[in-house]
């Protein structure tokens, strides 16, 4: 059962907020953080991306930089640009995309929880890239930024958000670059509080949606801690890590799509002849095409879209990774005609998250960059749901969650 607790949450004071909040590191490279954070001492960028504070080209491994963070950390503190409330409390996280809302409960996760297992993931994560977070979790003795999880829907916890969220909230702004709305409520009620709790003690998961190097730093920090504390008791702050948490109902999975470099030594015409062989090749002229359900495909290539129809009885309809299109597509277009063997690393191919739209793979293509586009229908929460409750891993580069959360409403910090 899923274990959480409140925390006092470091915050910037309501009228600084829109100049700390950020992106989240992992969506935007050095350059991208450095032209956004601009003159903007009080930007988060300077704690998350502190690269942004050395010459252009200083690696964000660099020694320097993370010491950096912490050094900017303590700063925004001593300046008063981020405050710590004075009592245990959860928050309550709202996004708006498109006219449709999703509220989180901030709450503190169990450490435990994700080392056995009630807090499951459907993801691999790579060692150097929890390590890079690891430092970060280690270095500012806290979580900078949340992780984003997702519970089963449940009328108590509705019922709460609905009510709270009635009342005037502490923070509520337009973000720049994605234009959606944010807002952030306080939940310090401690009858409130209690209910929270003890609904979630019910709950057997809870489900990584977005953020799984961000969950094993803070998870594997947290037990090192532990670990290296003579006096441990297993009520302290690090046995916890800061955690959004969305009703699956609630939250959006966009495609995540892919633009290849080449045809592996193919024409157009042999290419389309070989796809041929698993799919039911169809022509969509030039207007964009999307993908209408499940096992379709929309293909680019030499300005014609296409469809892409999976042929009856090719996957396994049983197996949930197998039949997955993430899998089909690598499997059958990607491994078997292109060469493309490991998507991580492969430099032939890249990604495009659904936000951008058929057009950035449209003008990949174009721009002579990328010689064709694969769009894929998107995964369902109940996908992912189910994979990871049967202790399976989906392939890489499978779910785009959008809106992203944006860092800097609330810090969770481990002493």
């Amino acid at each position: 059962m899923a274990r959480i607790k409140p925390f006092k949450g470091l915050r910037p004071p309501k009228e600084l907020v829109e100049q700390v909040e950020s992106r989240p590191y992992d969506v935007l490279n050095s350059e991208e953080a450095r032209a956004e954070a601009g003159d903007n001492e009080k930007s988060l960028y300077h704690i998350i991306k502190p690269e942004i504070d050395f010459p252009v080209g200083t690696s964000e491994y660099d020694p320097r930089v993370y010491e950096r963070a912490a050094e900017n950390f303590a700063k925004f503190q001593r300046n008063g640009w981020l405050k710590q409330d004075d009592k245990e409390m959860f928050y309550i996280y709202a996004q708006t995309m498109n006219n449709k809302t999703q509220y989180g409960l901030v709450v503190g996760a169990w450490v435990e929880d994700y080392m056995n297992g009630v807090i499951k993931k459907h993801e691999l994560t790579r060692r150097d890239k929890e390590e890079d977070r690891m430092k970060h979790v280690r270095v500012n003795d806290a979580n900078i930024e949340p992780v984003f999880f997702a519970y089963p829907d449940n009328q108590v916890i509705n019922a709460l958000v609905a009510r709270i969220t009635k009342e005037e909230p502490e923070y509520d702004f337009i973000a720049p670059i994605d234009g959606f709305r944010h807002q952030f409520w306080l939940v310090d009620d401690a009858e409130d509080i209690h209910i929270i709790v003890e609904t979630f003690a019910q709950m057997p998961s809870l489900y990584i949606a977005d953020g799984h190097h961000r969950s094993a730093a803070a998870a594997l920090v947290g037990a090192e801690k532990a670990r290296l504390n003579p006096n441990h008791r297993g009520d302290e702050e690090y046995n916890y890590f800061m955690a959004v948490c969305f009703p699956a109902s609630q939250l959006t999975i966009l495609d995540y799509n892919r633009v290849v470099k080449d045809l592996n030594g193919r024409t157009p015409a042999e290419f389309l002849t070989a796809l041929a062989q698993n799919f039911v090749v169809t022509s969509k002229g030039t207007d964009e095409y999307r993908p209408q359900h499940r096992h379709e495909f929309s293909l680019y290539l030499d300005g014609i879209w296409y469809s892409l129809d999976l042929k009856p009885d090719i996957c396994d309809e049983s197996d949930p990774i197998g039949c997955l299109d993430v899998s089909i597509s690598s499997h059958l277009i990607l491994d078997d005609l292109l060469g493309i063997k490991d998507l991580r690393k492969d430099n032939r191919i890249d990604f495009v998250g659904g936000l951008r739209g058929l057009g950035e793979l449209k003008r990949r293509v174009d721009s002579g960059e990328m010689k064709m586009a694969l769009a894929l229908y998107p995964v369902s929460m109940d996908q992912i749901i189910k994979i990871a409750d049967t202790g399976n891993i989906m392939p890489p580069k499978a779910t785009w969650f959008e809106p992203k959360l944006r860092s800097g409403l609330v810090i969770h910090k481990l002493g």
